[in-house]
């Protein structure tokens, strides 16, 4: 896991403000001297070092893949210490896992996958199984709260949250063009002076075009934003818990979205249930400078939810595995 990284006030304040919101216009990084003072290649130049430095993971469009008609999916391993590096080699080695963590359970190795149909993420279980001899406990998402905090530097409060836009749910309608887009730019954007108008050159396009395609994949959610993805541990977050709550499912659907809805919660779901090897239905992932910040916000979230909730658990990651993102 990454240690905080030392950045000073411009790399500070470049984190913070492009977490969101990179303008889909002519020359965008132009557009953001006067308000980082810096010119469009020293921006550039400051977004490859922190890239480089890994306090950024990646700085493009970030795709919600069943807009598109694809899956995500949560899933967990129960991997012998023994075994447990050959292990997230075999996993990181598939191109369907976009994120992988080692977490503090007997569920020790926690990853997502990603496929461009749901029926692949059957798929992608079947080859880790095959590969690791190991039983992938996956854990289906049934309902969306809340995703969108931005970090702070330093591990202060958010510098944003997005507000989750109606219709939200639903597979929009892609074409050739749009595919094409989506795969030139789902590692990242060309940190260049004008890279709408380097993406029109490489797909055939106006730099209109691309731009205009774009901003209609922000509006649709197929993009939950354009910016810079920070590491949160590099940037002060030093303690991540994956909370899980045991919620009455008559009323986890009442109490999720107010879940989803405090300031220090990145990320709020409902989830399948594992009987008997794992009860628990509602996952929040909580985010702080120290252990105890994490604890202090878990034990918020449990007064919160009451009665309602019988019984919870705190996973604590411990180690970066693989975090590469949507790959189609």
């Amino acid at each position: 896991m990454n240690a905080a990284m030392p950045l000073d006030a411009i790399d500070s304040l470049i984190i913070d403000r492009l977490q969101g919101g990179f303008p889909l216009q002519p020359a965008p990084f132009a557009m953001l001297e006067a308000e980082l003072g810096l010119s469009a290649a020293g921006l550039c130049q400051r977004l490859q070092s922190l890239l480089d430095r890994r306090v950024l993971t990646r700085f493009g469009p970030m795709y919600q893949i069943e807009r598109m008609g694809g899956a995500f999916v949560l899933a967990a391993l129960a991997v012998p210490e023994a075994r447990y590096d050959a292990v997230a080699a075999q996993v990181n080695a598939l191109p369907a896992v976009a994120h992988n963590y080692r977490r503090e359970h007997d569920f020790n190795m926690w990853f997502v996958l990603a496929t461009s149909t749901p029926g692949r993420i059957a798929d992608a279980i079947f080859d880790i199984e095959d590969a690791t001899g190991l039983q992938v406990y996956d854990f289906p998402k049934l309902r969306e709260y809340y995703v969108g905090m931005q970090f702070a530097v330093g591990g202060r409060a958010p510098v944003g949250r997005r507000e989750l836009a109606a219709g939200d749910d639903g597979i929009v309608t892609l074409d050739d063009l749009d595919w094409r887009l989506i795969r030139a730019t789902q590692g990242g954007l060309p940190l260049v002076a004008e890279p709408w108008q380097q993406l029109a050159t490489e797909l055939g396009l106006t730099e209109g075009e691309v731009c205009a395609r774009l901003a209609v994949m922000v509006q649709s959610g197929v993009i939950r934003r354009i910016g810079a993805v920070p590491n949160h541990y590099a940037i002060g977050y030093a303690a991540n818990g994956m909370a899980v709550f045991d919620v009455d499912d008559a009323l986890v659907d009442d109490l999720g979205p107010q879940v989803g809805a405090l300031p220090f919660v990145s990320h709020c779901y409902r989830r399948l249930r594992r009987q008997p090897v794992w009860p628990y239905n509602l996952f929040a992932m909580c985010h702080g400078s120290s252990r105890d910040e994490v604890l202090a916000q878990v034990a918020t979230v449990r007064q919160q939810l009451g009665a309602a909730c019988r019984r919870h658990e705190v996973l604590f990651s411990s180690r970066i595995l693989k975090k590469s993102g949507l790959r189609i």
